[in-house]
């Protein structure tokens, strides 16, 4: 019995399949470039899947409200904070993005899985939101390059789904009311999804970004050169659950250091004395001690040194936190491919690709669009040694979308400028942060040498 996936995969054979993330490999000079595990890849290293059971599922809201449905993917409880997405595609890379740790991801549009799962798309190794709540999944995807099904994808990394779900009521109810937890599985276990919902902490009170930053540092394309032979210069990339588009990106343009969001300053600086430094997105709250303490401090040190830094999404969060600005939970975020952001510097208007659930305060409005919870950070002072200015404005909310330090080279965007998925508008950030990184370093390379007191 053939199972969900495609005719065409079936007669591929899997040695031919893409496989696997090597984001370096098309670099010119590069010889061993890095290679890490794509999320489909164990669909290609697995056997026929057995098909959904069509188990009847119950979600249950911490507000009381109670929707039923069938369970889908690994069929146990789930439970997490309930957020909702408006991309109409793209789920594959939205189910392995490592900003959705700790949530239940709801997708509003109500088709999810009509082409399958394909290999070398995924944004992690991972599937990261604890739980899917759609409207319908296909059982039968068609797509010639798809090795499974969504169901299928759910099920190797034991996520569960649950489908037949009204999600535009949960959608309305989360955009008038915010996020709130939920907890769903098999309705049979009814008294136990409610109890799970009962004891469940708040995802934010966890160091989400200690579970999805990389183990190790290591340079993904070594000795990388440009069309006239000359080496790019190199960047630190402090992984707070970045995707793997981020990763093929810069790729292209600097020799990319892939590290932990826990590497201090010092240690970066004396073991790769980097041209740059990135911050990448990642999940939970921003003001949490943890690794995104860490991470803050060494955006601070390395503007004070002078070092060029780019940030985006929790990047951007934590910048923002250095220059003295609270962070605050957003009544329910912004989820999807069609933000409109203004550039107020140029009049522009850039469509752009974001997910994020917290966002920087506005130096004169305040906190917009807050969550009711009233959650945000304590009002710290400014450690970048510079000012900064508000470059970016989101069009629909008027919230913060991005940060331009003065006399510094550094900025920050909310957004998402790889856009994987979503539209290209913002690509040409990275184009504007590797001539500031060469302006910088043609100038006056960073040679920093630093005591191993904070390593």
């Amino acid at each position: 019995m053939i199972n969900s996936r495609s005719l065409a995969a079936i007669l591929m054979s899997k040695s031919e399949t893409r496989r696997g993330f090597s984001p370096g490999a098309s670099g010119l000079g590069v010889k061993s470039p890095a290679t890490f595990i794509d999320a489909a890849d164990l669909l290609l290293d697995s056997n026929d899947f057995e098909p959904p059971s069509g188990a009847k599922g119950l979600l249950l809201l911490a507000d009381g409200s109670r929707y039923e449905g069938s369970l889908f993917g690994f069929e146990n409880i789930s439970k997490g904070e309930l957020v909702f997405n408006t991309a109409m595609s793209g789920y594959q890379e939205s189910l392995t993005d490592p900003s959705f740790a700790g949530q239940i991801l709801t997708f509003t549009w109500p088709l999810l899985g009509n082409y399958g799962i394909i290999p070398g798309i995924s944004e992690s190794s991972q599937v990261h939101p604890r739980g899917i709540i759609c409207r319908q999944a296909m059982k039968k995807p068609d797509h010639r390059d798809s090795v499974g099904s969504l169901h299928d994808l759910l099920l190797v990394h034991g996520v569960p789904g649950i489908e037949g779900i009204d999600t535009r009521s949960l959608t309305k109810k989360v955009r008038e009311f915010g996020t709130l937890l939920c907890a769903f599985g098999p309705i049979d276990k009814e008294g136990e999804i409610q109890q799970t919902l009962n004891d469940m902490p708040h995802p934010d009170t966890e160091d989400l970004v200690a579970s999805v930053t990389c183990k190790e540092s290591i340079i993904l394309n070594p000795c990388v050169k440009n069309i006239e032979g000359n080496l790019l210069p190199r960047l630190a990339v402090i992984d707070c659950g970045i995707k793997y588009n981020i990763l093929r990106e810069l790729c292209k343009w600097f020799e990319v250091v892939w590290c932990p969001a826990s590497t201090s300053f010092n240690k970066i600086i004396n073991d790769w004395n980097p041209d740059a430094i990135f911050a990448s997105n990642g999940p939970g709250d921003p003001a949490h001690e943890g690794h995104t303490t860490i991470a803050r401090n060494t955006l601070s040190s390395a503007v004070n040194a002078e070092i060029p830094v780019m940030g985006i999404c929790l990047g951007h969060q934590l910048m923002g936190l250095a220059a003295g600005l609270k962070t605050y939970k957003l009544r329910y975020g912004h989820r999807g491919v069609n933000q409109p952001v203004i550039d107020l510097e140029t009049g522009k208007v850039l469509i752009t690709s974001q997910n994020h659930g917290f966002a920087v305060e506005d130096p004169e409005k305040g906190m917009i669009g807050a969550h009711p919870s009233g959650i945000h950070s304590e009002t710290s002072g400014n450690t970048l040694g510079a000012d900064f200015k508000v470059r970016h404005i989101n069009a629909n909310d008027k919230t913060v979308e991005g940060l331009d330090l003065i006399g510094k080279p550094a900025f920050t965007v909310q957004f998402h400028p790889e856009a994987c998925p979503g539209p290209h508008d913002a690509s040409s950030l990275f184009d504007r942060f590797s001539k500031m990184v060469n302006i910088v370093h043609d100038n006056k390379k960073p040679n920093l040498v630093l005591d191993g007191s904070e390593m």
